[in-house]
């Protein structure tokens, strides 16, 4: 689940509180998985992969991740990412163009004490996408980590990333293929809405 708070009042964070009440209603798996692409600048890459968005708050949308791994490098190299979300179960598609940055130490710290001691434990433990010799040894790493490792304090290559949108697309699918496709663009403050051929 995503934990939404003080949410904005911009019409697009209402209409993704209105789709994602749907999509909970519809008993959504996997609700919170969202899509980022970024770009990497030194490898001249784009790249995605899937993560758990954690919580909106007001207008920022949250995850958490290593902060030495590849995607944060394309992060901080350029600092504008695309988002998807597709739920199944209500067959819409919210796309979504937006500015990332890290959240606070606070922020972060705050998180990771609330988190269960194996959560924590493979985040100390694993040099997020760094090659090694076996999965056994990850699972040993691991192991070690959950006994020995003081699991509450959030370590320094470790938290959250918050990014903040200008753009959505809130795509519906139908089965006559007559798909409704809406799109908010943020322009000197102000939600420009347009409508989009299927």
């Amino acid at each position: 689940m995503i934990k939404l708070s003080n949410l904005n009042q911009g019409i697009p964070y209402l209409l993704f509180k209105q789709k994602y009440d749907d999509a909970v209603n519809a008993e959504q798996k996997n609700i919170e998985a969202i899509s980022i692409s970024s770009y990497e600048n030194k490898a001249n890459e784009v790249d995605s992969r899937y993560v758990n968005l954690k919580f909106i708050i007001n207008d920022e949308f949250i995850f958490f991740s290593n902060y030495a791994s590849p995607k944060a490098s394309a992060f901080n190299s350029h600092n504008q990412i695309s988002a998807l979300l597709y739920w199944s179960n209500i067959n819409t598609q919210i796309r979504i163009k937006a500015k990332i940055k890290k959240t606070s130490d606070e922020f972060n710290q705050k998180y990771f004490s609330d988190r269960s001691k194996e959560k924590n434990a493979l985040a100390i433990s694993s040099s997020q996408s760094n090659l090694i010799d076996s999965y056994f040894q990850v699972k040993e790493n691991y192991n070690k980590i959950l006994k020995n490792a003081d699991l509450r304090k959030c370590p320094d290559f470790w938290g959250g990333y918050s990014f903040t949108p200008y753009y959505f697309e809130f795509w519906e699918g139908h089965e006559s293929r007559l798909n409704k496709r809406e799109v908010y663009k943020k322009s000197d403050d102000i939600w420009e809405h347009f409508i989009l051929q299927p």
